[in-house]
């Protein structure tokens, strides 16, 4: 049976009013989830590792009799990577390699202290520093995420990070060898198999067992992610990330097989995942749905993908490239494919996404899971301000200012002008009283 996936047309009279009901998706969470959320949260505040124990055996299956069973130890670790085939640590050691790398050259492009000083001998500059504990969460509901480990834990330790505490649920008891692996190879320094509202608000307020960090990063449910809103402000989190989306800009030159396996890489995520084609040519958008129906019985997750394709995805028809790159800028997708024979010639018209892939051969799977490049990237829209994860997310910046004697009375009368402007005595004063006489 074929896919039904909506065509569009940006000639059509309807295109507007068509499209906005393709890209609407309400991230709002619904009452009842709040509610429990709100629950959860509290409860794990007032009672600590009993209350975590209660809601793993609760929402998890697994029933332990003290948070010591919940802990993974570093041995554990080690012998879930020694166990796993001598591909899959190859694979692993790999791509960890490669992220370290590129997470390595961005903190010298963005994640250095630096300091000057001006004519007057006043330093200024600006002090960069890691935080002290993070936390990561990694998914491990529908499926096992490797990867994210890598992504989160990696740039972290790049940016010097002195501690990084993992929460994974495990359902049921059932761990993931390669997420156990992937720690390992990342250095997490102590991981716990709990998830959920419970193992934000754990990481949020801290508990006997676990230590309460500075920041959580990192994907989840709904569940999560509301718990990660309501924690915001008593710890910094990286972001609310909504369903996964990847959009594709096409030519007509990339084999369609190639393009429509693309599409299924994200729609196999979860039903709310979003799969788009941008194109000029209708023959190629034709030729790219005949390849889908043909290869989606061959998918282990078909009935996953065929929800996502019909319920949110879409083939749209454009004018020109140059009107793809205009929809796609308006769209902001969290994985941008540039499947052209020229991709350099759009690229410089692409201004929003999480991630720009150039070229046939660079399929946003590799970025997934071996490129170098963080695959923790903004959603629904919001790559017009976010940006992916990075070193950037794992540091602060302090302001350094010494002023010297000089320098005081060249800057005292303009802050005391400015402070007198704002009915602030004192602050004109202070700097006032510096002034030579």
């Amino acid at each position: 049976m074929s896919i039904a996936v909506r065509h569009l047309d940006t000639s059509s009279a309807t295109f507007e009013a068509d499209f906005q009901r393709v890209l609407h998706w309400s991230a709002e969470t619904d009452a009842e989830i709040e509610t429990r959320v709100a629950d959860i949260l509290a409860d794990v505040k007032a009672r600590g590792d009993a209350a975590v124990l209660a809601n793993t055996a609760r929402f998890d299956r697994l029933d332990v009799a003290d948070m010591a069973a919940l802990e993974l130890t570093r041995d554990e670790l080690k012998a879930a990577f020694d166990a796993i085939t001598p591909a899959q640590r190859h694979a692993l050691e790999t791509a960890a390699r490669r992220v370290r790398s590129y997470h390595e050259r961005q903190l010298q492009a963005c994640g250095l202290s630096w300091r000057y000083h001006d004519e007057d001998g006043t330093l200024l500059g600006q002090k960069v520093t890691p935080l002290d504990r993070v936390g990561i969460y990694v998914p491990g509901g529908k499926a096992a995420y490797p990867s994210s480990v890598l992504m989160n834990a990696l740039p972290a330790h790049v940016a010097g990070v002195g501690e990084i505490i993992m929460v994974v649920p495990t359902p049921g008891g059932e761990r993931n060898p390669l997420v156990l692996a992937a720690a390992y190879v990342a250095g997490v320094s102590r991981a716990f198999t709990i998830g959920g509202a419970q193992a934000i608000a754990a990481l949020a307020y801290g508990t006997d067992r676990i230590p309460r960090v500075d920041k959580i990063t990192g994907p989840g449910n709904a569940y999560v992610a509301s718990a990660k809103r309501r924690v915001f402000g008593q710890v910094g989190i990286d972001m609310i990330a909504g369903p996964s989306e990847i959009l594709v800009l096409a030519d007509g030159t990339t084999p369609p097989d190639w393009v429509a396996m693309d599409l299924f890489s994200q729609a196999e995520h979860d039903e709310l995942a979003q799969s788009i084609l941008l194109c000029p040519d209708v023959a190629y958008l034709d030729a790219v749905h005949a390849a889908m129906d043909r290869l989606i019985d061959a998918m282990p997750r078909r009935q996953v993908i065929r929800a996502s394709l019909e319920g949110r995805g879409a083939l749209i028809h454009t004018r020109s490239m140059e009107e793809a790159c205009e929809i796609s800028n308006r769209i902001a997708p969290e994985h941008l494919e540039v499947s052209s024979a020229d991709p350099h010639r759009w690229e410089p018209l692409l201004r929003h996404a999480g991630a720009i892939f150039l070229g046939a051969y660079t399929s946003e799977s590799l970025g997934d899971y071996c490129a170098g490049p963080n695959h923790v990237l903004p959603t629904s829209g919001t790559a017009r301000f976010s940006s992916p994860l990075g070193v950037y997310d794992f540091q602060k910046r302090s302001s350094l200012i010494e002023v010297s004697q000089a320098g005081a009375q060249q800057l005292g009368p303009i802050a005391a002008e400015l402070a007198y402007g704002e009915g602030l005595q004192a602050h004109a004063q202070a700097a006032e009283f510096r002034l030579q006489r």
